[in-house]
């Protein structure tokens, strides 16, 4: 078998990795562009150019992702399809985790939910909340959506200033609820907060809603494995969020080594499954 490629289209930015005949996934890259068209073609070619990969090596393109509706065509005069979205995801994910019943939580500009037991892969749900959130609060409310000047304030923020916990409206934990726990998310923010406290807000408020969601979605299954994939995965509030949940609601939250590119090693393997 030659390199089958998956490539995940978003609107702007595009992700794309190769998995070789011994189902190893080679050298994922990310590229943004101002649509997805260039960013596509902007990642291809330079996914071959670094990789040093001829148009021959290649024996599959499987693309995923909102963008991949443009492509009606093969790219490069190379064998081309689509893979489902909501199966790359879960494909991408029991690939990194090996876990076969799961809930992955997708954060992209929005999150979906998708339930995995075993070849069983099938979307639950999803909220609008996410990266597109994130960005367009903090365009109103910090003046900017530059993601690493988000994250540095955020960093030195204080939610002590922002968020009510349960510590703040009661002298003793409540059942199940220990006095850290978040009881309103902004509710004790003052009109005169700092950037890094409201910084800090943002990125809080985003995560632990996705994270609270994912938690509900699960109940009745029995499921208490979450799989974070998607660009979010990428923010260091991720390691202070997810495991006080964690810690909170008994479950265990998942960020694997390819989490951003978990879409499209599916999108890959969907060819190779069904092959």
């Amino acid at each position: 078998m030659g390199i089958v490629i998956g490539i995940d289209v978003g609107i702007s930015t595009t992700k794309i990795v190769g998995i070789n005949d011994e189902g190893i996934v080679i050298s994922p890259i990310r590229i943004k562009a101002t649509d997805p068209i260039t960013s596509l073609y902007g990642a291809f070619g330079k996914y071959l150019h670094d990789n040093k990969v001829q148009l021959e090596d290649i024996e599959q393109v499987m693309l995923t992702g909102v963008g991949a509706a443009y492509i009606d065509g093969p790219i490069y005069g190379l064998p081309t399809a689509k893979a489902e979205e909501f199966i790359a995801d879960g494909l991408g994910a029991r690939y990194e985790t090996e876990l076969e019943n799961m809930i992955v939580v997708s954060m992209g500009t929005g999150t979906s939910l998708v339930q995995c037991n075993g070849n069983n892969i099938r979307r639950v749900g999803g909220i609008g909340m996410g990266g597109g959130t994130l960005m367009g609060l903090s365009r109103i409310m910090l003046k900017t959506d530059d993601v690493k000047t988000i994250t540095s304030l955020a960093l030195q923020g204080d939610l002590a200033n922002i968020d009510v916990e349960i510590g703040d409206i009661s002298p003793n934990p409540l059942p199940g609820l220990p006095k850290d726990a978040t009881a309103s998310l902004f509710g004790n923010a003052k009109s005169n907060a700092s950037r890094e406290d409201i910084a800090k807000g943002i990125i809080t408020t985003v995560l632990q809603t996705i994270g609270s969601c994912t938690i509900l979605s699960s109940l009745g299954s029995g499921i208490r494995e979450y799989v974070l994939i998607g660009n979010l995965t990428l923010l260091p509030q991720c390691r202070e969020v997810f495991p006080g949940l964690e810690k909170l609601y008994k479950v265990h939250f998942i960020i694997p080594k390819y989490a951003e590119f978990c879409t499209a090693i599916g999108a890959a393997l969907d060819y190779i499954n069904r092959k």
